[in-house]
C-alpha cells in the first residue's frame, strides 16, 4: 500500500511537471503576454495550493499583473519600494500594512536585476506551498515575457532605424548636388548635423542664366518630423519659384503651407535672396532668421534683417518688407543658422554674431572653401570639450 504522504508528494510533483509543460508549450507557441499571465493565474490557483496571490512585475514601472483571493484589489495598489530590499524568499514585513494579507514574498531576479515579486498565502497555514517551485515557475514566465519585450523593442528599433534611414535619404535630397564655382559666381556650403538627421536647409536655385535664388532655413524641433516638414518646405519652395519671382508672394505661400501642415506646432525661420546679375541687384526677405552678413569688396558689412516674422506661427504674416540692394562691386553673402551663433565654449560663452563678423573681416577675400574650413577649425577650438547644441549650417555666395 502506497504511503499517503508519498502519494500526495507524487501528485504534487506531477502537477508541477504538468504546469511546467503547459507554460513551456505556451512559450513555444509564442502566445501573447496576457495569455501567459492567464496561464500563470490558473496554474497557481488550481495546482499549487495558493490561497492569495499578487504578482508585481517591472515594466516601465512596477504594477500588479495577477491578483486573486484577496480582499484588496492589488491591481490598484501601488508598489511599495521597501519590497525591493527582499533578495530571498521571506516572510512579509509586518510594517508593510498594505500587504498584511500575505505571508510570504518571493523575489524574481535575472542577472541581479529584480524583475518581479510574488506575494502569497497558502491554503493551509500549517503547510505552505512549494516556494522553490513557485519561484522557478514564476521565473520561467517572467523571463519569457522579458524576452518578448526585448524582441518587441528590437523590432521597434529596427522600424525606427529604417524610418531614420528614409528620413536621412529624404534630407540628403534637400541640398543641391552641385554649387556654382565660376569666375563670376562662387557658392560654398557647410552642413554639420547635430544628430543623424537635422532641421536645417540651404539651397541654390538657378532660374535662368542671370537669375538665381540663395536661401537658408531652420525648422523648430529635431528628428524625423522636423526633417519631413523641411522636405515639404523645400518642395513647396521649388514649385513656387517656377510660378512666380515675387518674393513676397513666395514667402506668404510658404507661411500658409507650413501653418497648415504643422498646425502651429512648429515654425521655420527662412532667409531668401534673389540675385539678378544682368541688372546687378539683390532682393531679399528675412523671415525671422539670423541676419546674414553682406560683405563688400572694401570690407564694409551690412546685416540683412528686413522681412517678416517666422513662418508657420500665424495664419497670415502680420507684416512684410523686402529690400533691394544694388550690386555695384564684388560682394560676399554669408548666411548661417543659429547653431553657429549659439555654439558655446566651456565658459558658457556663445560664439555670437560679433565673432562671425570679426572672422569675416579677416577672411572674406579668401577662397570660399578655405573660409569654411578655417571657420570650422575656429569653432572646434572655441567650443573645447563642449558639444554642439544644434545643427550648424552656413553658406557663402561670392559675386565678382
Amino acid at each position: 500500500m502506497v504511503n499517503p504522504g508519498i502519494e500526495k508528494e507524487l501528485h504534487l510533483r506531477e502537477m508541477e511537471l504538468n504546469s511546467l509543460l503547459e507554460v513551456t508549450q505556451a512559450i513555444n507557441l509564442n502566445l501573447p503576454e496576457d495569455s501567459l499571465y492567464k496561464i500563470y493565474h490558473f496554474t497557481t490557483i488550481a495546482s499549487l495550493h495558493i490561497k492569495k496571490l499578487a504578482l508585481y512585475v517591472l515594466d516601465s514601472d512596477w504594477s500588479c499583473k495577477v491578483n486573486y483571493g484577496t480582499e484588496r484589489d492589488y491591481k490598484k495598489q501601488a508598489f511599495n519600494a521597501q519590497i525591493l530590499e527582499v533578495t530571498t524568499i521571506s516572510k512579509v514585513n509586518p510594517e508593510l500594512k498594505e500587504f498584511e494579507e500575505f505571508d510570504l514574498v518571493i523575489p524574481i531576479a535575472h542577472k541581479s536585476n529584480s524583475l518581479a515579486y510574488v506575494l502569497l498565502s497558502g491554503e493551509d497555514e500549517t503547510e505552505l506551498p512549494d516556494t522553490s517551485f513557485i519561484q522557478t515557475f514564476t521565473s520561467i514566465i517572467i523571463v519569457a515575457i522579458e524576452n518578448k519585450k526585448l524582441a518587441r523593442k528590437e523590432l521597434e528599433q529596427e522600424v525606427f532605424r529604417k524610418e531614420l534611414e528614409i528620413a536621412r535619404e529624404v534630407q540628403s535630397m534637400l541640398f543641391p548636388k552641385e554649387l556654382p564655382d565660376t569666375k563670376g559666381l562662387r557658392i560654398f556650403a557647410t552642413y554639420l548635423p547635430h544628430h543623424t538627421i537635422g532641421g536645417d536647409y540651404y539651397d541654390y536655385i538657378p532660374l535662368d542664366e542671370n537669375n538665381f535664388l540663395i536661401c537658408i532655413a531652420d525648422v523648430s524641433g529635431k528628428g524625423i518630423p522636423a526633417s519631413l516638414l523641411m522636405s515639404n518646405f523645400q518642395a513647396s519652395l521649388r514649385t513656387l519659384v517656377r510660378q512666380t519671382s515675387d518674393l513676397k508672394q513666395i514667402v506668404s505661400e510658404l507661411n500658409f503651407v507650413i501653418k497648415n501642415n504643422a498646425k502651429g506646432e512648429r515654425f521655420i525661420t527662412f532667409f531668401v535672396a534673389a540675385f539678378d546679375l544682368k541688372n546687378q541687384t539683390l532682393r531679399y526677405i528675412n523671415a525671422g532668421h539670423n541676419p546674414p552678413v553682406l560683405v563688400w569688396e572694401n570690407g564694409t558689412m551690412q546685416l540683412l534683417e528686413k522681412g517678416t516674422t517666422v513662418l508657420g506661427a500665424f495664419d497670415s504674416l502680420p507684416f512684410m518688407d523686402d529690400e533691394t540692394i544694388k550690386i555695384d562691386s564684388p560682394l560676399l553673402l554669408f548666411s548661417y543658422t543659429d547653431g553657429l551663433t549659439e555654439a558655446s565654449n566651456e565658459q558658457e560663452e556663445e560664439f555670437g554674431i560679433d565673432k562671425i563678423q570679426d572672422f569675416l573681416k579677416e577672411h572674406y577675400s579668401n577662397p570660399l572653401q578655405e573660409v569654411h574650413q578655417t571657420l570650422h577649425q575656429r569653432l572646434i577650438t572655441f567650443k573645447g570639450e563642449k558639444s554642439f547644441p544644434d545643427d550648424i549650417t552656413y553658406i557663402s555666395c561670392a559675386v565678382c
